[in-house]
């Protein structure tokens, strides 16, 4: 009881806070997804797919690693900069309590795909359906402290994110030397096959609240390092990954259009992270990129043989390279292509940048 009584008092001075001083809170912030968002949920799961290990995290505030698959920032970091606030904190972290709580939270998890058999070889990664669970968890504990209404509020007026795509081929169709999964489809009967399963996910997270959601596209899949050490005679893009990610993504995006006309508004908005990322690719000097082929960190051709550790090369100017490891982009590409998601055209940002989604009224 005492316990209650605590989490209502809490409650009640956050809202007399905003309301006497006049502060705008910056909206809560949902993360769903894999690594490419991920924040250090992995860190508390019997999973392989960790990046808490040094040099990950070289760039981050603290120097040191946090299980963000990056040398400093993710794309989900410098989403929350921009809307006003500090990261999320990942929701397995003992420190997602209080005001943190209040923020969102982060419940991506490295390795997991649309599919649940995507990334079964990492172990006890968090898959999508798990993530949603403790997404109700987490309306379950803000209820507790702010009461229903206002937690349904605070939903409605936040912003959730989704990532997912990249590993249903990565680490599913594509593994060698034959996946079952490619036995069992074609490329483009499997990419329906995911992407309908994708639009379940998506329109869940209506129901579950969401009224401002951005999808993120799958990026040049083609051109990483860790696909192109086997698919790549002279280091350009595997043609096959890059017309996988070209098919998913063309089908991604006739579904956000599907769910907006089902819904009659504008809630979900589409980020062409694929476009984004080829304008670096194609020139790279306009953004300051001097190498574009291989990882920052790594090992074997391309720097693009498994994860960064301590004993992996280590380029010297972080800034310089577009890729950080074998698949992850690094901090400065994270901030650029972060920089189109809110202000981007509608070349890349369908029907909405973000900037413009986080304007409505839902």
């Amino acid at each position: 009881m005492a316990r209650l009584v605590g989490s209502l008092l809490v409650g009640l001075l956050l809202i007399l806070s905003c309301c006497f001083l006049n502060v705008k809170a910056a909206p809560a912030y949902f993360v769903f997804g894999d690594s490419l968002v991920d924040s250090g949920n992995n860190n508390y799961v019997a999973t392989i797919a960790r990046a808490n290990m040094y040099p990950y995290g070289i760039d981050y505030p603290t120097g040191r690693p946090t299980g963000r698959f990056s040398n400093g920032l993710n794309v989900a970091d410098f989403i929350s900069r921009k809307l006003g606030a500090e990261s999320v904190l990942p929701y397995l972290s003992p420190a997602l309590t209080g005001n943190a709580l209040l923020r969102g939270a982060n419940f991506a998890s490295a390795g997991v795909g649309i599919l649940n058999d995507t990334g079964l070889q990492f172990g006890n990664i968090i898959r999508i359906p798990q993530q949603f669970q403790y997404f109700v968890q987490y309306i379950n504990r803000v209820s507790q402290i702010l009461g229903v209404a206002a937690a349904n509020r605070l939903v409605a007026g936040g912003l959730m994110s989704i990532t997912l795509g990249g590993n249903d081929y990565v680490n599913n169709y594509y593994l060698l030397p034959v996946s079952a999964r490619s036995v069992q489809y074609t490329l483009p009967a499997y990419t329906q096959y995911i992407v309908s399963e994708y639009k379940k996910y998506l329109r869940r997270m209506y129901d579950l609240g969401g009224r401002r959601i951005l999808v993120t596209a799958t990026g040049p899949l083609g051109c990483a390092p860790g696909v192109k050490i086997s698919r790549s005679r002279n280091g350009e893009c595997a043609v096959e990954l890059q017309r996988a990610a070209s098919l998913f993504n063309s089908q991604l995006k006739s579904v956000i259009n599907q769910l907006n006309s089902e819904v009659s508004a504008q809630v979900f908005t589409f980020a062409d992270s694929y476009s984004m990322n080829m304008g670096l690719f194609n020139n790279p000097a306009a953004y300051g990129f001097v190498n574009t082929a291989d990882a920052c960190c790594g090992q074997g051709r391309f720097n693009g043989v498994g994860l960064c550790t301590a004993a992996s090369n280590l380029c010297r100017n972080r800034d310089a390279y577009l890729f950080w490891d074998n698949y992850h982009p690094s901090q400065k590409a994270n901030g650029i292509i972060v920089d189109n998601i809110f202000q981007g055209s509608s070349s890349v940002m369908s029907p909405l940048n973000l900037s413009q989604l986080m304007k409505l009224d839902n």
